[in-house]
């Protein structure tokens, strides 16, 4: 009864003549009030309850979790991809460098080769390699443009195309756009094998010796480093008699010196070691002389260089996907902890001014009962 009579007197006097129930932290007296709604230079405003910023943090630390370990699983393929890519490099070339050798001596004969024939170009096949899976980035939107840049180039020249797409993303994007012609849509792997890369091989077989297209081109991912990977174009189809391989403005594609990470651990954390590997490339002796006949040799080894050059560039796509998305889900986690410390700083506050108001409240009731 007696703590109805409290409250009502409390509540039924409107105005308080106490100094501290005006002013219960007369210390902050000369501090004027902050507007809610007022922006930090770093950080925007949070409006939500107590409760909602501590689901967000929850989600959030969840979605960190996440992240962080796709991040390690990319690392640790890439490990595998970029050895893949620089292991296959010296014998792709060096491949290379035998079939142009034994290509430019033919040149002075008569000698009628399919795959080297050099003809008047009215058609060309694009061979557009982009990734399965999202998330890494903007890789498949680079390789995308480039293609659309080279379609482009070759509707000002007046020429035909048509493409091949492999990778379930370009698959889709091209697709829906029933403006470019698409010969057959081909389904890429985790890693890239020769039988896949056979796949691609033989369709480009067929439409280049039926002369459906006079020209075939490989658009891809070049793998430069971790956080650097370039979209070329590469042609692939005729056997030019060209000493290195270009691309459509004729700049070398060739790589002389790679980068190999490796992936270590310090102080808990993810880092990357890099060394240098040059490649050193030997010059073929003119003396060389071949027991076969020079045509049974490029027949015979001209599929043996469509399978390398297209497994190359498919390794290659490979290795900057992973490092790609091992770049964007870094990224994600730094976002995430960002956040989540604007966010814990927004939950403390809230938490600190409910309970700095409940404090207030218990001063308030004993004061008032102290003059009771």
């Amino acid at each position: 009864m007696a703590i109805c009579n409290v409250s009502y007197w409390v509540s039924a006097k409107s105005s308080i003549s106490n100094p501290f129930l005006q002013n219960p932290n007369p210390l902050f007296s000369s501090i004027p009030p902050q507007n809610p709604r007022s922006k930090s230079p770093s950080t925007g405003a949070i409006h939500c309850g107590i409760r909602e910023l501590r689901e967000r943090i929850d989600s959030i630390k969840s979605t960190q979790k996440i992240t962080e370990a796709m991040k390690l699983v990319a690392a640790a393929k890439v490990r595998r991809a970029q050895e893949a890519v620089i292991n296959g490099r010296p014998f792709s070339e060096t491949l290379l460098e035998v079939l142009y050798d034994i290509n430019e001596r033919l040149q002075s004969e008569d000698i009628d080769v399919p795959l080297t024939n050099v003809r008047a170009v009215k058609k060309v096949a694009l061979v557009v390699i982009t990734s399965d899976r999202g998330l890494c980035g903007g890789l498949n939107n680079r390789v995308i443009k480039k293609a659309e840049a080279r379609i482009k180039e070759l509707e000002k020249l007046g020429l035909d195309y048509t493409l091949i797409s492999v990778g379930k993303k370009g698959n889709l994007y091209f697709n829906r756009r029933d403006y470019i012609p698409v010969d057959v849509f081909i389904k890429a792997g985790n890693f890239p094998t020769a039988k896949e890369a056979q796949v691609i091989a033989d369709n480009v077989f067929s439409l280049f010796v039926s002369e459906e297209v006079d020209k075939v081109e490989l658009v891809y991912t070049k793998f430069v480093s971790l956080i650097r990977s370039d979209p070329v174009i590469q042609t692939l189809l005729p056997l030019s008699p060209k000493g290195k391989v270009v691309d459509a403005n004729g700049t070398s594609v060739d790589a002389m010196e790679d980068e190999f990470f490796r992936l270590t651990t310090k102080q808990g954390k993810l880092i990357v070691e890099r060394d240098r590997v040059r490649i050193r490339r030997h010059e073929i002796s003119p003396l060389m002389e071949f027991e076969q006949d020079p045509v049974q040799i490029i027949d015979a080894m001209m599929p043996l260089y469509m399978n390398s050059q297209i497994l190359r560039a498919l390794q290659e796509a490979t290795a900057s996907e992973l490092a790609s998305r091992m770049n964007a889900m870094s990224n994600a986690t730094d976002n995430a902890i960002e956040l989540r410390k604007g966010l814990s700083m927004a939950y403390n506050r809230e938490r600190q001014a409910k309970i700095t108001g409940e404090i207030l409240e218990i001063v308030a009731g004993a004061e008032a009962l102290r003059e009771l």
